[in-house]
């Protein structure tokens, strides 16, 4: 039996990460606060372990905004046709600026209305779709976040791409367990997942995607070149059209098809559309006795009987949480092929390399 692939793997403390991003960025004309929430929204996504939306990505940012298909000082423009509603215009910044000030609004129109709801347009790809999920349940409220994508998989009982692999996310606090933190794609794997197998020569499931010619593949190269698959049949592909007319139609942004491969596509800007609710949990009960039922619930939820193979029952979002306070302590694990990314990324723009960690 053949071994395991085994991963070369070193190790960058979160802060020395966030504040080497921050330069990457300024060295982009992007002011030094913006620059340091873009750095903490890809750090946060090392730390809970989703590292195809983390500093891998930073070299695509780079070359959008040094070719004029990202704004490094957008002019977002916020409008409030009705008390609990927002329409948010984020003149084609980048993602993670859009979303941090779209949650912040639903958040302020939550705290006097009970509900906010802000949908954007113009923006781009905004990494890891629980970053403005904890943004809410931090702030104490439970969450909704949308957002569209370049097209990737096919609806249901099609073969060519037309729906993004738009993630669908919810969270809601608790008092003294785990939150609920739930940021998944319809799509059976993530594009990419699929991208960080072909940069590291690896095969992908059979069943995570179709080549070109629609034939079931695990090689990465050829599914980059077809379509990936909704999880769930219909299922997958039904929750993935829902964030398009959330995301997309109703916000007046790109959909069907029309958003750009921020990968391939040079052209024109992304215009990717998100969408953004935040409830405040007093509205119903008192916000002290929503923490305490949500209590309840994850402690009768975490108390199950266990199926056969299983030591415990875990929250959504509850492994990320735990990763996220490891890797504070001990650093993030990056392989030799990121970091030799990431070292040409600060060589070309006369930054220091990332410091690495002696384990």
């Amino acid at each position: 039996m053949s071994k395991p692939y085994q991963m070369s793997q070193s190790y960058v403390m979160s802060d020395d990460a966030v504040r080497f991003a921050t330069m990457i960025m300024t060295g982009q004309g992007v002011s030094n606060e913006d620059a340091a929430i873009i750095a903490e929204c890809l750090v946060e996504a090392d730390l809970r372990g989703v590292q195809t939306h983390g500093l891998s990505r930073l070299p695509v940012y780079v070359e959008r905004v040094q070719r004029g298909m990202v704004k490094a000082v957008p002019n977002m423009k916020f409008e409030n046709p009705v008390a609990a509603c927002g329409s948010l215009d984020g003149d084609n910044g980048f993602g993670f600026l859009v979303g941090r000030r779209a949650m912040q609004e639903a958040i302020t129109m939550a705290d006097s209305c009970g509900v906010g709801v802000v949908a954007a347009r113009n923006s781009n790809h905004f990494g890891m779709a629980a970053t403005y999920l904890l943004q809410a349940v931090k702030a104490g409220y439970f969450a909704f976040v949308f957002t569209n994508a370049s097209k990737a998989m096919p609806p249901w009982g099609g073969r060519e791409g037309l729906l993004g692999t738009s993630p669908f996310g919810a969270a809601a606090p608790a008092g003294k367990l785990p939150p609920f933190v739930l940021d998944m794609s319809p799509a059976v794997a993530a594009r990419g997942k699929i991208r960080l197998a072909e940069k590291r020569g690896e095969p992908i499931p059979e069943g995570y995607a179709l080549d070109e010619n629609g034939q079931v593949t695990t090689d990465a190269t050829a599914a980059l070149r077809g379509v990936v698959l909704p999880m769930g049949g219909y299922k997958g592909s039904g929750l993935s059209v829902l964030m398009e007319i959330l995301a997309g139609v109703f916000s007046g942004a790109n959909f069907g098809g029309d958003v750009p491969d921020q990968y391939t596509v040079w052209d024109r800007p992304q215009n990717v559309g998100h969408f953004f609710m935040a409830l405040k949990p007093g509205i119903f009960v008192t916000e002290q006795g929503f923490r305490d039922r949500m209590d309840t619930l994850v402690g009768r939820i975490k108390t199950n009987p266990l199926a056969d193979g299983f030591d415990e029952i875990l929250m959504p979002g509850e492994i990320e949480s735990r990763l996220e306070a490891e890797r504070r302590n001990t650093g993030i694990p990056f392989a030799a092929s990121d970091l030799a990314l990431l070292a040409k990324l600060a060589s070309d723009h006369g930054v220091a390399e990332l410091p690495e960690v002696t384990r």
